[in-house]
C-alpha cells in the first residue's frame, strides 16, 4: 500500500544510487523484473544499468546520428531500440550487440511501443507504422499517415494501437492494415496517452491544450489554458487521475463521474520552470513530476497538494520510469545523471 504510512508520515524518495553517462538521456526503461534499466543516450550509446548498483551491465553502440528510445518487451526478454540511423535494433545482450537491424522506413524512427499482451513491437518512423515480430519479421505495415507520426500507444491489456499525427488519431488492429476507428482534430497532436482501463484516450498538443476522447462513443472534450505545448501525459492506475504538463505546474484532473468537463484541475505547485516529465505510478496512487529546474517532486493528487517529497539532481529532467511493482522510481536527466529510488 502507497500512500501515508501507518503512523500518518508520508512516504518519500530516498535515493539509492546516481551515476553519471555524460550524455542527455533520452529515453529509460525498466525491464519487468526491476534488475535492469535501460538507458538510451542523445549521442547514441544504449547502457543497461543494475538496478541494485548503478553498474553499467551492458555498454551498446546504439545508434549512428543518435538514439531516440528504448524499449523492453512485456515479458522482459526482448530489448529494443531505434534511432536517427532510421533503424530499429533488437539487441543480443549476451554479445553487447545488435541481433537484429531493421529498416523503420524514414530517415529517422521517432516512437517504439511493445504490445502489452504479445511479443510484437510498434515502430513510427516519418509516415510509416510498421509492426515487427521478434524474429525481424514485419507483420504489418500501414498505408502512409497523412502527417508524421508523433506518438504511439498501446491499449492496455489489449491488441489495439493507437498513433498521433496531424489532423487525427488513429486505432489499429494488428491483424489489419487499415485504421478501424478515426478521431479527426484540425490540430497537431505531440503525445497521445490510453487510461488504463481503455475507456479514453487522451493527447497533449502543439496548441497549448490537451484533448480528451470517450473511445466507446467518441465524444471529446478539449482542455485549454496552458501556456506552453502539452507533451506531458501520465495516467494514474485507476484511470481517475489524468495528469498533465505543458507549464510549470503539473495539472490533473478528475476523470471519474461525469469526466473533467467544466472542472478545474488540481494544479500542484512546486516547480520554477517547465515541468519536463510526469509518471503515475502503475498501482498505487503516488504522481511523481521532474522539471527543467532539476526538481524531481513526488505527490499524492487528491489528498494533497504539497509534495510528499522533493528531490534535486544536476541538470534538467528529460525521464521518469516506475518499475512495475511502483517499489523505485529511475529518474534520468540533460548532462547524463541517472538516479534510482525507492519508497520509504
Amino acid at each position: 500500500m502507497f500512500g501515508l504510512s501507518k503512523g500518518g508520515k508520508a512516504q518519500k524518495l530516498s535515493r539509492l544510487w546516481q551515476t553519471g553517462l555524460d550524455d542527455h538521456v533520452i529515453s529509460l526503461a525498466w525491464a519487468l523484473d526491476g534488475k535492469r534499466l535501460a538507458c538510451a543516450l542523445v549521442g547514441g550509446p544504449v547502457k543497461v544499468l543494475d538496478a541494485a548498483t548503478g553498474a553499467v551491465r551492458h555498454d551498446l553502440p546504439g545508434h549512428g546520428f543518435g538514439s531516440t528510445c528504448v524499449a523492453w518487451s512485456a515479458d522482459g526478454a526482448h530489448l529494443a531500440s531505434a534511432g536517427q540511423d532510421g533503424k530499429v535494433k533488437f539487441w543480443d545482450l549476451a554479445q553487447n550487440r545488435p541481433r537484429l537491424t531493421l529498416p523503420g522506413g524514414a530517415s529517422w524512427v521517432e516512437r517504439l511501443a511493445w504490445c502489452p499482451v504479445i511479443n510484437l513491437l510498434a515502430s513510427a518512423a516519418g509516415k510509416k507504422l510498421r509492426l515487427w515480430d521478434v524474429d525481424g519479421k514485419m507483420v504489418r505495415e500501414s498505408p502512409d499517415h497523412p502527417a508524421t507520426i508523433a506518438d504511439i500507444a498501446w491499449q492496455p491489456r489489449a491488441e489495439i494501437l493507437a498513433s498521433a499525427a496531424y489532423g487525427q488519431l488513429a486505432l489499429w488492429r494488428v491483424d489489419s492494415d487499415k485504421p478501424y476507428r478515426r478521431f479527426e482534430w484540425k490540430g497537431s497532436m505531440l503525445a497521445v496517452a490510453w487510461s488504463p482501463d481503455g475507456k479514453y484516450l487522451a493527447t497533449g498538443d502543439q496548441d497549448s491544450t490537451v484533448h480528451f476522447w470517450v473511445v466507446k462513443t467518441g465524444q471529446d472534450l478539449m482542455m485549454s489554458g496552458y501556456p506552453a505545448k502539452v507533451r506531458e501525459l501520465s495516467w494514474d492506475g485507476a484511470s481517475r487521475y489524468l495528469a498533465t504538463g505543458g507549464g510549470t505546474m503539473p495539472c490533473v484532473w478528475d476523470c471519474s463521474g461525469k469526466g473533467p468537463a467544466d472542472t478545474t484541475p488540481i494544479q500542484l505547485e512546486a516547480h520554477a520552470d517547465r515541468v519536463s516529465a510526469l509518471a503515475f505510478q502503475h498501482n498505487g496512487p503516488l504522481l511523481v513530476s521532474g522539471g527543467q529546474d532539476s526538481l524531481v517532486a513526488l505527490w499524492q493528487p487528491g489528498q494533497k497538494e504539497q509534495p510528499l517529497c522533493q528531490e534535486y539532481l544536476p541538470g534538467g529532467i528529460t525521464q521518469l520510469d516506475w518499475t512495475r511493482d511502483d517499489r523505485h522510481l529511475a529518474a534520468g536527466t540533460e548532462n547524463g545523471t541517472v538516479a534510482v529510488y525507492t519508497i520509504i
